[in-house]
Formats: structure tokens, C-alpha cells, sequence
């Protein structure tokens, strides 16, 4: 499941971040509602966790224009506005859920999984494919012209991120945030041994490359 999260505050964002990725969910953060906007309209995620004061528009603004545009994913709403007034402005600006500060990391989880459990709840692809490459988020398992592919867990995150930005080019400083949850640069080749670890497993034995190097900007799976 992929959730974005659009958070300014430099503790919470990163925190909220980290604690979702380690539930096993996939997730972006931004740090501004315009940006947020964006993100939520040219990418496909299943929940939204959004801050009411944000920098650019404010978590209000950006779920009344994605509603406005039709978009109904499942939000949750974060802010230090306690009173019922507040709660009603969120819930009727479209927001799903409300969540005051300060919280429980343990409670926002469970409210994210409710939300997915929730009838009618459209869940993300369970398959991934590029090619004649598939992997089972279900099942843990990758296969590529119906040979199985045995990855390090490591491995398997790095693949599956590639795989959900099919065709986008992923820059090292992306890859190290999202997959090793690396917010500055460490001056080490650790993307680039995987990516050949990745290579060597996923391209080598097989005719046709689908791990792709784009000189000056990052990595993409293509197919």
C-alpha cells in the first residue's frame, strides 16, 4: 500500500514517515501543500496523511481541490486544532479521518489500517510487472519468464520501488530516502551495489535488460 505524506514539520514529517515504512507501506513525504496537490494528483496512492497548516496551501485547500477533482483518496488529517468546530471544518472539507497533535505513532497506524479495511477500499495492485518480470507483494516473490528470483530483503524493496515508478528515473538521493531512509548523503556506493546486485539477478541470465542507467540522473525499469 502507498501512502503520501504531506507534513512541514521537520520532526513529525520524517518520524511519521519512517514509523509507516516500517509497518511496510510504500511512502513519499513532502513538506508544502502545493507540492502535496501534485504529488496526489499525478501519482496514485491509496491513503493520504496530511497536516491542516501547511506552507503554500493549507491541508484544507488541498483536500477540497482534490475532492473538487474528483480524487477520493482515503485522507487523514493532522493537526493541533482540538476544538469540535475545527474537527467538523476538516471532515467536511473531505478528510476521512481527523488526528490532533501530539499523537501516538501506534494510534495513527491503526487509524491507517482502518481506513484500508474499510468496505469499498480499493487496494493497490498486488502484482508488479515490467516485462516478462513479475513480483508478488503478496507472496513475496519475484519471477522473470516464470524463473524464480531469490532477493535479500533489501533487494526486494529496492525492485519494488523501481517497479512502482516504471518508466520514471529515480535518483540516488530517492533511492537512499526511500529505501535505506537516508536523508543526506552518506559518500557511499551502497545504491550502486545493489542496483549491480539487482542486475545480476534480475537482467544477466536473462536476453533482454530491464534495469536501466540514465547517465547524469539515476536508474529506471523500462518494459
Amino acid at each position: 500500500m502507498k501512502i503520501l505524506v504531506i507534513e512541514d514539520d521537520r520532526t513529525t514529517g520524517p518520524c511519521v514517515t519512517s514509523g509507516l515504512r516500517q509497518e511496510g507501506y510504500t511512502v513519499d513525504l513532502v513538506g508544502n501543500g502545493r507540492e502535496g496537490l501534485l504529488q496526489a494528483t499525478t501519482t496514485d496512492y491509496d491513503i493520504l496523511v496530511l497536516d491542516r497548516m501547511l506552507p503554500g496551501l493549507d491541508g484544507l485547500t488541498v483536500i477540497k481541490t482534490l475532492r473538487g477533482a474528483g480524487n477520493k483518496t482515503p485522507a487523514i488529517m493532522l493537526t493541533a486544532l482540538s476544538g469540535v468546530d475545527d474537527r467538523i471544518e476538516g471532515l467536511e472539507a473531505g478528510a476521512d479521518d481527523y488526528l490532533v497533535k501530539p499523537f501516538a505513532f501506534g494510534e495513527l497506524a491503526a487509524r491507517v489500517a482502518a481506513l484500508a479495511r474499510r468496505p469499498g477500499y480499493q487496494t493497490q495492485e498486488t502484482t508488479l510487472r515490467a516485462g516478462d518480470l513479475e513480483m508478488d507483494l503478496v507472496h513475496h516473490r519475484v519471477t522473470r519468464a516464470g524463473v524464480e528470483i531469490n532477493l535479500l530483503p533489501r533487494e526486494f524493496t529496492l525492485l519494488e520501488h523501481l517497479l512502482r515508478r516504471k518508466g520514471r528515473v529515480q535518483t540516488r538521493t530517492m533511492l537512499l530516502e526511500a529505501v535505506w531512509d537516508i536523508t543526506f548523503d552518506p559518500q557511499t556506493n551502497v545504491v550502486e551495489t545493489h542496483i549491480s546486485r539487482l542486475r545480476a539477478k534480475v537482467d544477466k541470465p536473462f536476453e533482454r535488460e530491464l534495469i536501466e542507467t540514465v547517465r547524469g540522473a539515476g536508474y529506471r525499469i523500462v518494459g
